[in-house]
């Protein structure tokens, strides 16, 4: 466990081959006698089940919360998620909650116990985001994506053994979390200059590191294989280690994540199937690199120059050089096996520019497509 791990409470990180047999050990050490595993259908066939039988070797009592899907059929962090769990919590007896699954069930569970003040274990699935560590849930209130404080786990296991079993399409949607860092790197440091947001370098390097040692391996995680898998799955723990220490989400999320909750929004008032976080992030990365490279290399804007570039040209296009180009990123996204366009997710050309017009009103943060926008 490194020095940032400890700093934020997280008291254990297991990311090896049967790290689900530790869960119950750890629990056994903790003296935690009564536990919720919440899960959703797939995940307790995943893991789910193969924890409580853990648990019954050490004593343990362990209450179950299959969270239900929602109207289109999918499990969707909502205010019908986030009561399911709650009236499953006991104030008195419920010593712990154990997340088992990826995004959607961590962000349901993270919330209930920072609610409850009951500590909160996390058991990923599937390599699939970096928010396993996150102290900020985004939940979907009224059809409308925010972000609530919530509380970071107390520890982490990661099992190799379920999460290299995890489908492709999970792998490939963590990968194009990881590779939307481009843009989330790129943009914070603007904000910085530009509006003077907050910055942190020793984050801001953790991010950037965990995102090269992807790329690096972007050909092992699109074959799944067990180094791949670590690699990924340590990349998107530091991910969310370097937004704890930062206490912001802005090491991570840029206009990349803005214009993904933008399509997540509608599609869930369209009433269709939603799309998973990661896959909408890798493409709205590429979208984001291209609007980016056309205004500060070629001088296309949607409107006006921006009053930034007026000013800061020289700097924001050398800080450009980092982000790759729209085609190298989605020729990535591609050796991750994930989707690489619009298309392939759904996305039609009306709701692209929409979203590139508005997705910067989702989030308070002074990134690039604001001011191209704003312009």
């Amino acid at each position: 466990m490194n020095k940032g791990m400890e700093t934020q409470g997280l008291d254990q990180m297991v990311l090896e081959k049967g790290a689900i047999k530790k869960a119950a050990a750890y629990l056994a050490k903790k003296g935690y006698q009564q536990v919720i595993i919440t899960a959703d259908a797939n995940t307790y066939a995943a893991a789910g089940k193969q924890l409580e039988q853990e648990l019954r070797k050490t004593s343990r009592r362990a209450g179950l919360c299959i969270i239900d899907p929602g109207a289109a059929g999918d499990v969707v962090a909502d205010e019908q998620s986030l009561l399911q769990l709650l009236i499953e919590i006991d104030p008195e007896k419920t010593d712990a909650v154990i997340a088992v699954g990826s995004g959607t069930i961590h962000d349901i569970v993270r919330f209930a116990c920072y609610k409850t003040g009951k500590p909160f274990i996390s058991m990923p699935t599937a390599p699939s985001v970096d928010g396993f560590t996150s102290k900020g849930a985004p939940l979907i209130i009224r059809g409308v994506k925010k972000t609530f404080p919530a509380s970071a786990p107390v520890a982490i296991f990661a099992d190799l053994d379920i999460l290299v079993k995890a489908p492709q399409k999970l792998v490939a949607a963590g990968f194009g979390d990881m590779l939307g860092k481009y843009t989330s790197l790129f943009d914070w440091k603007f904000s910085h200059l530009t509006a003077d947001e907050p910055y942190h370098e020793p984050s801001a390097v953790m991010t950037e590191k965990a995102l090269r040692s992807c790329v690096e391996h972007v050909d092992d995680i699109g074959h799944r294989t067990e180094e791949g898998i670590r690699i990924l799955m340590t990349a998107l723990i530091e991910s969310g280690i370097a937004m704890l220490i930062f206490g912001q989400s802005h090491p991570a999320s840029g206009a990349e994540h803005h214009v993904s909750h933008y399509w997540e929004m509608e599609y869930l008032r369209r009433g269709s199937r939603a799309l998973l976080h990661g896959a909408k992030v890798g493409v709205a990365c590429a979208e984001i690199s291209r609007l980016y490279h056309d205004a500060a290399d070629r001088g296309v804007y949607p409107g006006q120059e921006p009053e930034a570039l007026r000013q800061h040209g020289a700097v924001i296009r050398e800080w450009l050089e980092e982000v790759p180009p729209e085609g190298e990123i989605r020729s990535l996204l591609q050796r991750a096996g994930g989707p690489v366009s619009k298309a392939e997710l759904g996305i039609d050309d009306a709701l692209l520019e929409q979203s590139l017009r508005e997705a910067h009103h989702v989030r308070e943060r002074s990134t690039m497509l604001r001011a191209l926008n704003e312009a």
